[in-house]
């Protein structure tokens, strides 16, 4: 417990202190397109997208996660997903967040607000789904986290050692969930749109029915001052599905890749 304490304290530090610097390594614009497949095989399509807009009269920038099957994976099963998330320009906060889940006969909606003023020790969080929650100060949804990641853990990347775990404290699936990434290292990959330098994380997964290992997932940001999410590889029980970036646009900086 003291360990745990510890470790949302040093996050919450980070945030307070760092969280209304300059945005600079994404902005509103900023679009990518990804292609999900299993082997050989292409069965869907994802899209993260950035632009600006309004919620009570301010200005938020609004991200947009959808990610859908194609061709006979739609057929046989047919998936969309989205995922949204309202942040503070200047804190990197999200101010509300939607998880929209259309998958086979299952559905599920959750639009979930986040309240970060009200209270000097902790956050409000009101669910649609299951009402008032009191949780950490500095909380993120499933999104922001990774923007917040980009701008304010990578570019320190020089500073964090080969076996380091990063935790950031979120709230998914309407519930407190921590996300831990450990920094496996650098390593130059190849994607469907060229060969990319990156910065290898294996987010710590629980073993059990989808995976066999703690480190069944991967993620690759590109090593340049974009930080972009360009590969996300899943070695679950059945195999290994692979999200992999196709084309971009609205960049901060020009994307350091190696064309075919």
């Amino acid at each position: 417990m003291m360990k745990k304490l510890l470790l949302i304290s040093v996050f919450l530090f980070l945030v307070i202190s760092r969280g209304t610097g300059q945005i600079s390594s994404y902005q509103p614009g900023e679009k990518i397109n990804y292609t999900v497949h299993y082997g050989l095989i292409t069965g869907g399509t994802g899209t993260l997208e950035l632009k600006t807009d309004t919620i009570n009269g301010k200005e938020v920038w609004h991200s947009y996660l959808l990610a859908k099957t194609t061709g006979m994976a739609d057929a046989i099963f047919k998936v969309r997903d989205i995922y949204e998330s309202y942040m503070n320009p200047e804190t990197e906060l999200p101010v509300k967040s939607i998880r929209n889940i259309s998958e086979g006969r299952y559905r599920k909606y959750n639009e979930v607000m986040f309240d970060h003023v009200s209270r000097n020790d902790s956050a409000i969080l009101t669910s649609d789904l299951t009402g008032v929650h009191i949780t950490t100060r500095g909380i993120h949804d499933i999104l922001s986290c990774f923007y917040w990641f980009r701008n304010h853990i990578l570019p320190d990347i020089e500073n964090i050692k080969k076996g380091e775990t990063i935790t950031i404290i979120t709230w998914f699936t309407d519930e407190f969930y921590p996300i831990r990434m450990k920094y496996i290292g650098p390593e130059e990959i190849k994607t469907r749109a060229g060969k990319i330098k990156c910065h290898k994380f294996n987010p710590v997964t629980e073993t059990g029915r989808l995976f066999k290992t703690e480190e069944d997932v991967s993620f690759w940001f590109s090593a340049d001052k974009n930080y972009l999410p360009v590969k996300v590889r899943f070695d679950i029980f059945v195999g290994a599905f692979t999200v992999e970036i196709v084309n971009y646009e609205g960049l901060v900086y020009p994307l350091d890749i190696k064309k075919k």
